[in-house]
């Protein structure tokens, strides 16, 4: 039998008929948490490792424009989806918001400790924009893309301690919050695409989300690098020791490239679903780690954490 009739009948199964493989009674739960008095406490706050500190400080700016972009991508799309999936969208929609606003702090503790982080927030505002005058469907398979990368680097964190081991502390619960609500929202674009695109031909809506995800994953593979070696830079480490430094905190120590390899190949299998892969257990292994963490509104008091509460239930209306 040829390929393409294999890929088209294995691609049916999951497209053709819009079937979600979400598992039954997962609740996504947007929860209002608030770390920005979390102040960085060292500038290589990941345990001392000048490495690990900056990839995490390099992602986390691509986060406030690049969700952002996620909501506006998954909003376009909510009154043309089932009810169900509308809910999701907007739980969606209320985590990656609060996931932006809390990194937009993180960021600015960044800027505190004397990093600038201009050209990195100049590179992601380029990329996002060089999506966004792409077609409408390009927008979604482009979150798509995107959300499956996140939902990977947020279960390797998750499930390997070592990751935020000796890092501070408020900054770790930070990180263990965020990855798992990435985790438990892992399947809403990809649902919402097998839902528009329910009509099209599955040979096509495979290629085309395999070739987006082979372009997205260079270049967020380039981009963060890039990133990495700016802020390295400015943390005395350049030439060939942040080179190599980089490349054994990637694919030889820590490894968050090299062991997330194989669940980001899983993307390009026809039938595919983020739910495959079932890590719901992570998301409770994280709230376990950070449940206990002090929260802005328990220190400002009943007052001012209603009046926090109902700004942003007025601010998830309007994006929703």
């Amino acid at each position: 039998m040829a390929i393409a009739p294999k890929i088209a009948d294995a691609a049916t199964g999951s497209n053709a008929q819009h079937k979600s493989a979400t598992p039954a009674g997962l609740n996504i739960r947007p929860r209002n948490r608030y770390f920005s008095s979390a102040v960085i406490e060292r500038r290589r706050w990941v345990g001392g490792d000048p490495f690990a500190s900056a990839f995490f400080n390099a992602l986390s700016v691509t986060f406030p424009e690049g969700e952002k972009f996620f909501i506006d991508s998954i909003k376009k799309f909510c009154k043309r989806v089932p009810k169900k999936l509308q809910h999701e969208i907007r739980a969606f929609i209320q985590q990656e918001a609060i996931h932006s606003r809390e990194h937009h702090c993180f960021n600015d503790h960044l800027k505190d400790c004397d990093f600038d982080i201009t050209r990195l927030e100049q590179a992601i505002s380029g990329v996002v924009n060089d999506i966004r005058a792409m077609p409408e469907h390009s927008h979604l398979v482009a979150t798509m893309c995107i959300e499956h990368i996140t939902a990977i680097l947020a279960a390797e964190v998750i499930s390997n301690p070592k990751h935020f081991e000796q890092a501070d502390e408020e900054q770790r619960k930070l990180w263990l919050w965020h990855a798992s609500e990435e985790i438990e929202h892992k399947g809403v674009a990809y649902d919402t695409w097998l839902y528009v695109t329910k009509d099209w031909n599955p040979l096509k809506c495979w290629f085309i989300r395999c070739s987006f995800m082979a372009k997205i994953a260079l270049g967020f593979t380039k981009n963060r690098a890039k990133g990495v070696l700016d802020l390295l830079r400015q943390d005395g480490i350049s030439g060939p020791r942040a080179w190599f430094g980089l490349a054994h905190y990637a694919f030889a120590g820590k490894a968050p490239f090299r062991r997330t390899l194989w669940p980001l190949l899983q993307f390009f299998k026809p039938g595919f679903h983020p739910w495959d892969i079932d890590d719901r257990a992570l998301i409770q292994l994280a709230e376990s780690e950070y449940e206990a963490a002090i929260m802005v509104e328990v220190e400002a008091g009943p007052e001012r954490a209603a009046l926090t509460d109902r700004q942003d239930d007025d601010r998830f209306r309007k994006v929703a």
